[in-house]
């Protein structure tokens, strides 16, 4: 695999990818995706191909909320559609992402994660707009870096078409969105090399079509209707060995190591971080400083934040350890905590890191 070295930042490497793996693009602008909704449209403008061949259909609808809509109605139409999008944008698309996810249609939403405006509006990252999103049925892959933004937009893109969940692909706004790095970008033709194409064929010949009629969008008494809603549990419970599998493609191709949670630091630590995206950059500089100095700390990378899955978790977390801080990135007023913290706690809960004190923080 040959991949070329260039300078880009964050949405540059998701709209890179995501543009590759699409038929249409429904798109509209808000700080801090702005930038990938715009790229798409520069590229098919100027004729680019994706992976299979053909320019992507991007159009530009009047909210959000429109653009969700059209992503819905072109999924049903067996395109492969992606929408870029940001804080109260995501949350205008919440409506649609429910019928999306229960339709198993294979969607994925880039989100330069930003605050959501509350007492005052604020531009800049957090994690409030994707927690807010998590009873809608999206997976969640959250990337740290601009590298890994490059790395894994792949994997949330394969993932959804083999395993037939849509995916937030999430990275921290501004922090990693607009960071300027030089990276190694994938070609085109290893991207496709890493799609599963009959899965591709599958969903398009199951796509809405007069000459093939199937019942949707019906009306359901509840006990009909929550028959269906558990129905989907499989799914779900399969999902997270369908993206172990595309992270080890990668890790075959580049040589790298990604998990759905990886952890970074001493072996036998006795301080662990559990955090999800730019932090984790953060955090490794200062454990190696600290562990330097004869200290024993680690963290946790969180990836695959939905579903979440325990097991992978406690595998990875060293058996040393005494004391566990999850670092959230958002304010959940009124909650016990924040929502990674009451993730961990429960995936903790009867294993062996039962008796571990756990912190919360943000």
């Amino acid at each position: 695999m040959s991949r070329k070295m260039k300078t880009m930042d964050g949405n540059t490497a998701a709209a890179h990818v995501s543009y590759a793996y699409s038929d249409v693009a429904a798109i509209y602008p808000i700080t801090p995706s702005s930038v990938m909704a715009e790229l798409a449209d520069k590229w098919a403008t100027e004729g680019l191909k994706n992976i299979f061949g053909r320019e992507v259909a991007v159009t530009e609808m009047q909210s959000e909320a429109g653009a969700a809509g059209a992503v819905h109605g072109s999924l049903t139409a067996g395109a492969l559609t992606t929408t870029f999008t940001a804080s109260q944008g995501l949350l205008l698309m919440i409506p649609n992402m429910y019928k999306i996810a229960a339709e198993r249609l294979p969607a994925v939403i880039d989100v330069s994660a930003r605050a959501i405006a509350t007492h005052a509006l604020s531009i800049f990252g957090d994690h409030s707009d994707i927690y807010a999103c998590r009873q809608t049925g999206f997976a969640m892959l959250c990337s740290s870096s601009v590298q890994e933004v490059m790395d894994l937009t792949p994997v949330s893109h394969c993932s959804a078409i083999k395993g037939r969940i849509p995916f937030i692909n999430f990275f921290d706004g501004f922090r990693t969105s607009h960071e300027i790095q030089k990276i190694e970008v994938w070609d085109y033709e290893d991207l496709k090399d890493m799609v599963d194409l009959d899965a591709v064929d599958r969903y398009k010949a199951e796509s809405l079509n007069p000459e093939r009629a199937c019942q949707w969008g019906s009306a359901q008494n509840p006990d009909i209707f929550f028959q269906a809603r558990e129905a989907c549990n499989g799914a779900y419970d399969d999902l997270p060995a369908v993206v172990e599998e595309y992270m080890n493609k990668v890790n075959e191709k580049i040589g790298t190591n990604y998990g759905l949670f990886n952890y970074y630091g001493a072996p036998d630590a006795e301080h662990v971080i559990i955090a999800m995206g730019s932090v984790c950059e953060t955090a490794e500089e200062a454990i190696d400083f600290l562990n330097a100095q004869g200290e024993k700390y680690g963290i946790v990378k969180v990836r695959l934040f939905r579903p979440f899955s325990a097991k992978h978790l406690i595998d990875v977390i060293p058996d040393t350890v005494k004391k566990i801080s999850v670092l959230d990135r958002t304010k959940e007023p009124g909650a016990l905590g924040e929502p990674l913290y009451l993730d961990v706690v429960a995936a903790l809960r009867d294993s062996k890191f039962h008796n571990v004190t756990v912190y919360s923080g943000r």
